[in-house]
């Protein structure tokens, strides 16, 4: 089984909001050995929210190329506090990046980075697919397709697809199954729209759910019952 978890940075600041939280951090090495030991191999892509957020670059009006090449430099700090993490408690991984910065990373390439998790190491992504007004839902969805991942899992900080924002409408309600088409059709602003073209173009199962759940991903992963589904 082969698997692309997209951690978002929100997530990764735990209950500080802003930064990294190292319990957080140690909570996905927790997760990541876990499937390890399941003999899955994990692909992971992250994202910068807890560095860099949409709403504070529109209030100075940074310009959209330039804000996302903030973002993809910002997503280099939690990529190297994952590895550091990982490393140090015993999980090989290994980075890679969509634009030329080969002091941190080496760029990505499918035969490698296949040949690196089949040899147990744990793949980090970053820099998104290198191109501004893309995101990271797009370069996660895009590299589960090159690398033939089974699917992809979007860990946030909330437990399903709602309806509606849940942190702002009480009356939002969950939704266990989704099809593509309902996602974009109905609104769903749980991952941009390009990246959902992209997996139902290709018919790649997307879960959604909470990194902050106990055995959420691996549930997801074995046995499905877990989040938000995502497919035809």
């Amino acid at each position: 089984m082969r698997v692309v978890i997209k951690v978002s940075g929100e997530a990764l600041a735990g209950c500080e909001k802003w930064g990294l939280d190292y319990i957080m951090l140690d909570k996905v090495w927790d997760i990541i050995k876990d499937l390890i030991k399941s003999d899955i191999e994990v692909w992971v892509v992250v994202w910068a929210g807890n560095f860099i957020r949409w709403a504070e670059i529109e209030k100075i009006k940074i310009d959209r190329c330039n804000a996302d090449n903030m973002w993809m430099l910002a997503i280099n700090i939690n990529t190297i506090a994952l590895s550091d993490v990982l490393e140090r408690k015993w999980i090989d991984t290994k980075i890679v990046n969509s634009f030329w910065i080969d002091w941190i990373a080496e760029r990505f390439n499918k035969q490698k980075a296949i040949k690196y998790i089949k040899n147990k190491k744990v793949v980090i992504f970053w820099g998104w697919t290198g191109n501004p007004f893309f995101t990271t839902d797009t370069a996660g969805v895009l590299r589960a397709l090159e690398i033939e991942a089974d699917m992809m899992i979007k860990a946030t900080k909330v437990d399903w697809v709602y309806t509606k924002d849940p942190m702002k409408y009480d009356d939002a309600e969950f939704i266990k199954k989704v099809t593509y088409n309902e996602v974009i059709q109905k609104r769903l602003r749980v991952m941009d729209f390009t990246s959902i073209a992209l997996a139902m173009e290709n018919n790649l199962v997307v879960k959604v759910l909470s990194l902050n759940k106990e055995w959420a991903i691996k549930n997801a992963i074995l046995w499905w019952d877990e989040g938000t589904t995502i497919s035809a």
